[in-house]
């Protein structure tokens, strides 16, 4: 199963992209001071900075703008003329300013999990199968954590570690698995990758809220629930091999109880 990565640094933005290049299983931490801040930023390729998506970095690169350093020492007037509006806030995040409060102890805004490859893998059977168990993991990490997801973003890296990021926003927020897998194949599918050569896979659970502002529109197919019955049921293995079989008790005795409740729109 993959491992989660962490970040931290001096402000929301820089402890983010930190946890975006960091192997999982690790962490990695910038200093509070301007020499690593600029240590860390200046080498990003523009792309890595937030709020800089595909368009506007091919943008930049036709002015000669490639860097987040290149970013940071282009006047801001000449940025202005090149990205309009945008501009002053890129101009701020590539000097590492982000003046967004961190609030102790909120809810994720998002939950991501990666899988690397020790080697180039050009398989798409092998993308699919990564992509399926990345999503198993991330549906029951939303599913402990009582989060339900209203976007999936995609992100695929290639051995020259360049890297290809889609994003979805669901119809319906959801934790459940495989409704997550549907949209993520989605997302892989029309990427056409065809013999890329990849180096990682990355799923980002995004614009998280509480499980119990969902509901689950009921359906006659009896299918799903069945697919949830079998979702709940992994849950609590899991759980009970964590924990301790304390744990799985408790929770098959509240799902038994539940049976006899009114019904009611269920939690996604």
């Amino acid at each position: 199963m993959s491992r989660a990565s962490a970040g931290a640094g001096p402000n929301r933005m820089i402890a983010a992209m930190a946890a975006a290049v960091t192997p999982p299983g690790t962490a990695t931490v910038i200093g509070n001071s301007l020499y690593e801040t600029a240590a860390f930023l200046r080498p990003q390729p523009a792309a890595a900075l937030p709020g800089i998506g595909p368009a506007t970095a091919k943008t930049l690169a036709r002015y000669g703008i490639h860097t987040v350093g290149d970013i940071a020492d282009t006047p801001l007037a000449t940025l202005q003329r090149i990205l309009g509006t945008p501009a002053r806030q890129a101009h701020e995040r590539a000097h590492g300013r982000d003046e967004r409060p961190v609030t102790p102890a909120a809810a994720p805004r998002s939950i991501s999990t990666t899988h690397p490859y020790d080697r180039d893998e050009l398989n798409p059977a092998r993308h699919h199968a990564t992509l399926l168990n990345l999503t198993d993991e991330l549906g029951a990490r939303l599913r402990e954590e009582h989060s339900i997801t209203q976007a999936l973003t995609l992100t695929i890296t290639y051995a020259d570690r360049t890297h290809t990021t889609r994003t979805h926003t669901l119809t319906e927020p959801t934790a459940h698995t495989p409704q997550l897998a549907h949209t993520a194949l989605d997302l892989l599918g029309r990427l056409g990758l065809q013999r890329a050569r990849v180096r990682a896979i990355s799923l980002r659970a995004e614009r998280l809220l509480p499980a119990e502002q969902a509901a689950h529109q009921l359906t006659l197919d009896s299918r799903d629930d069945k697919a949830r019955d079998l979702e709940a049921a992994l849950d609590r293995a899991r759980a009970r091999a964590r924990y301790g079989p304390g744990i799985a008790t408790t929770t098959t005795t509240t799902t038994a109880a539940s049976r006899h409740a009114p019904p009611t729109r269920r939690p996604r």
